[in-house]
């Protein structure tokens, strides 16, 4: 199997050449490409068909994805499919995932409780070539960015939900790069918004205004899968 790069974070080798999604998949459960696998159930790989043309793309697994080995399948779950609905998207016709694929965590004192933990730009990058890869092969019409870690995984560091969210935004193309190795643009959109959990983590005054923020974004991708 091969091994991470000299600081243990790519995870690039592990990526097959020229697999689908389900070859994708297998050989994400044995990626080592950072050190987030060490304490990770599993590898959380995105869920839905290569025929999807949407693409929705979290932060990283929670608590109950890492147990289940699904993204998506805990409370915030919940909420986007909710919000999902509500905006005019069918939740089982879009491809879920996200942009770290390993739960990060740390334990609560003195207890057993996982407390989630956000990703480094370096996990962000190192992760990055699941994601691509996924991009690729389902080459969708419209990409939604739940959240500041799936922008910069798809934007760049620089990006800011606050500033980039509810509009159309040109899609990268899927490994960063363009002709000749330069940043280039894909045939897609990438539509930005705030991950669900953020609704969940808002005081009861200010969670109805997060959600219909959320729903309103949502719809901003919805519009454009209608053309």
């Amino acid at each position: 199997m091969p091994g991470p790069g000299p600081e243990g974070y790519d995870a690039a080798p592990f990526v097959p050449e020229k697999a689908d999604l389900r070859r994708l998949r297998e050989a994400a459960a044995g990626c080592r490409g950072c050190p987030l696998y060490r304490d990770a159930t599993q590898t959380v790989f995105g869920t839905g068909e290569p025929s999807a043309r949407v693409v929705l793309v979290g932060e990283q697994p929670g608590d109950q994805e890492d147990r289940q080995g699904e993204p998506f399948v805990g409370p915030a779950g919940g909420v986007l499919k909710r919000a999902l609905a509500e905006a005019g998207i069918d939740p089982a016709e879009a491809y879920v995932t996200n942009a770290v694929k390993h739960f990060k965590f740390e334990r609560q004192e003195r207890g057993k409780r996982r407390i989630h933990k956000a990703p480094g730009l370096r996990e962000i990058s190192a992760c990055k070539p699941w994601l691509a890869s996924e991009l690729r092969l389902i080459d969708p019409e419209v990409v939604v960015a739940l959240g500041a870690t799936a922008g910069k995984s798809l934007l760049g560091p620089s990006f800011r939900v606050t500033q980039q969210r509810g509009v159309p935004l040109p899609l990268p193309v899927p490994d960063g790069a363009g002709e000749g190795g330069q940043e280039g643009e894909g045939a897609g959109a990438l539509v930005a918004t705030i991950h669900p959990s953020a609704v969940l983590r808002a005081d009861a005054a200010a969670r109805a205004e997060a959600y219909a923020g959320l729903v309103s974004d949502l719809g901003v991708a919805a519009r454009l899968l209608r053309g």
